[in-house]
């Protein structure tokens, strides 16, 4: 068991005060701090599969094809140029893909 060295200690005197019905009193005042959550507005926070997104709207901006990456030919992915395994019929593969 871990010792937080540095908490108050408590004397003889302050353990004997420690009733039992002082103890359950201080367990459900514990209780009583916890706060209420009103269900519905927790719900509406969260979006669920399959729901109708069609008000939503996605911006992308898209980069142009930079100097030093290729798109590979097997997996479709923007690899950079260091990642070109090799090129069959001006296709270029990545070295996972070979």
């Amino acid at each position: 068991m871990a010792t937080d060295y540095d908490a108050p200690r408590k004397t003889d005197e302050d353990v004997s005060e420690d009733s039992i019905e002082e103890l359950k009193t201080r367990r459900n005042d514990k209780n009583s701090g916890k706060v209420d959550e009103d269900e519905v507005e927790a719900a509406e926070a969260f979006e669920l599969p399959g729901a109708d997104l069609s008000h939503e709207e996605l911006t992308v901006r898209v980069l142009p094809r930079q100097a030093d990456e290729f798109t590979c030919g097997s997996c479709f992915l923007v690899k950079a140029a260091s990642q070109r395994a090799e090129s069959r019929k001006g296709i270029d593969y990545c070295v996972d893909c070979v």
